[in-house]
């Protein structure tokens, strides 16, 4: 088996977030796992297809998206086209999932 490094954006400091990209660009991690939350499916909101779309402009990782929100549907193509390589959604709000 495998083991892959998935640095969260979340634990990024978001003053100097082109920094941490930097950093993880340098680094041995293959993937950024972005974290997506809406405060409706989960209590936090977090950040959304803007920052991503700047972050797929300065690295070329796997960026693995994480879409923590209520009605994924809608967002699944933009989150692709701005610059998603994997695009993980929960069962329960998309029940079709074909």
């Amino acid at each position: 088996m495998r083991t892959i490094v998935a640095p969260s954006v979340l634990s990024a400091n978001f003053l100097d977030l082109r920094n941490d990209i930097e950093m993880l660009n340098n680094s041995e991690a293959e993937w950024i796992h972005y974290d997506v939350m809406d405060g409706v499916f989960v209590p936090n909101i977090s950040f959304g297809l803007p920052i991503l779309e700047q972050i797929s402009t300065i690295t070329s990782k796997f960026i693995d998206v994480h879409l923590m929100i209520a009605n994924p549907d809608p967002y699944i193509l933009p989150f692709k086209n701005a610059g998603a390589s994997n695009i993980t959604v929960h069962y329960e709000t998309c029940p079709h999932l074909n």
